[in-house]
Formats: C-alpha cells, structure tokens, sequence
C-alpha cells in the first residue's frame, strides 16, 4: 500500500507519497499555492502519481496539513502541521531535539522529546516578518534572486542593521541604506541577519541540540550559516527541507 501526505502552505503545495512498508519516500512534488487550493493540491497529486507511475488506485490513505489544509477536500482527514513536521523531521533524523521551520509567511520552533513527540512549540504571528516573504521582497529591492541573496551576503564586511521587521518598513530602511552609499552584500547580511535574530528571540535562551532546518528558508543559501551564527548552535539543513510536512502527513496517514 501507498500513503500520502498534502501540505497546502501558504505559499507553496506539497505533495509526498510513502511505501507502506517501509516508509520510504516513493515521490514528492511542489506547485505554487493559489486561490483555488483544492483544484491545484488534486492537480499537484495527480502529477506526481502520473510521474512516478503510482496507480491511484493504490494510494490507501491521504492525510492533509499546513495553512490551508481544510480547503483539501478529497483528503481522507487533517493534521496540524506541527504534528506532521515533528513526525517528519523525527523520521529523517531520529536524534532531531529542535525544529526551526520557516515559511513563507509563518516562523515555527517545535521542540521534540526523545520519541520525536512534540514537546512544546513558540510560532510567529500573522506578520510576514522574518519569513520567506520577508526575504523575497527584499531581496527584489536588491534586484537580487532569492537563490542569490546568500551569495552576495557572503560578499559583505560588515552587516547593515536593519532595526525593522516589518516588511513594509524594512524595505524602506534598505531604501534608505541604498540612498546613503551602503553596500548592496552589506545590507544583504544584514537581513539575513536579522532573520537569524528573530529566530532567536522566539527560541529563547534554551535550545536543544541537535537543531534541525526546514522550511523553503531552509533552502536559500547562507541562513542555516546566518541562524548558526546568531544561535551559537550547528543547524542541520533537513534532507526534504520543504517537503518534511507533507512526510510527516504521509507517515502519519499509515498509522
């Protein structure tokens, strides 16, 4: 039998299909979130199964998590996305301690017992500050991608502060930075920067090891290093990071 898992961030759709034998990762994708989520998540789950080859008919169970979960109607039930991240960054690094997940309009840290159990877990507010959107619209300001901005933070000699984590008015401060000869990689770092001190402040002084990184974040260059730095902790980028959601929603599907 065939399990899957569905998470409908906020930004992005995953979908994850797992071996009920083993719980291997059998095939995995991604698709942009829109206004019509059931349409686009069938779509997406459709896709995959044509591309790996997966007879629909043997997929048994389909569970679905994250922001918009409830909008996925052919799915058999729902899981938080706290439970289903837990359960999926567990089942890729058993050791796992602290998740640090970071989206693209929502920061989450879950902190795990030795079973992989969520213990208990601190998640930003609505703002879009030190996510994913975060990061995109100042990296434009830039006239940078995304993928590049860790590039040419690597570039910097010393950090911009950027004292606002409001998207709105950072991006005016870097306007500012801009307007007043500061370098382009300077600010850079500072942004990245100053994600990594959010991340901080919502973790507090205690946090254990080993710390696992998820989330499309996870995959822009130079924030695992920038969230090291600012922890004083290594950060271990997970093997799937966007897609440890839709696993831990697959495997728990199985259950």
């Amino acid at each position: 039998m065939i399990y899957a898992g569905i998470d409908a961030g906020s930004r992005t759709i995953k979908v994850v299909f797992v071996n009920g034998k083993d719980l291997s990762v059998m095939a995995g994708g991604i698709a942009d979130q829109g206004l019509k989520q059931a349409s686009l998540a069938s779509k997406l789950f459709d896709r995959v199964l044509k591309k790996a080859g997966i007879n629909r008919r043997r997929v048994r169970r389909i569970v679905a998590t994250g922001w918009g979960r409830d909008a996925v109607n052919f799915a058999d039930t729902t899981i938080t996305e706290i439970t289903c991240q837990a359960c999926g960054v567990h089942h890729a690094s058993a050791d796992a301690k602290t998740v640090i997940d970071i989206g693209g309009q929502d920061s989450k840290i879950i902190r795990l017992d030795s079973g992989g159990k969520v213990r208990d877990f601190v998640m930003s507010d609505r703002c879009a500050a030190g996510t994913g959107r975060f990061l995109e619209v100042l990296a434009s300001r830039l006239e940078v991608q995304l993928d590049d901005l860790g590039k040419l933070a690597g570039l910097a000699t010393k950090p911009s502060a950027i004292s606002s984590m409001c998207v709105v008015f950072a991006e005016t401060e870097i306007i500012g930075l801009l307007a007043s000869g500061e370098k382009p990689e300077n600010i850079a770092a500072g942004v990245q920067s100053s994600v990594s001190a959010r991340i901080v402040a919502m973790a507090g002084r205690n946090i254990a090891k080993p710390i696992v990184f998820t989330g499309g974040v996870a995959l822009v260059p130079g924030m695992a290093k920038a969230l090291e730095s600012a922890l004083g902790h290594p950060v271990q980028v997970a093997r799937h990071a966007q897609l440890t959601g839709a696993l831990g929603a697959a495997i728990l599907s199985s259950r």
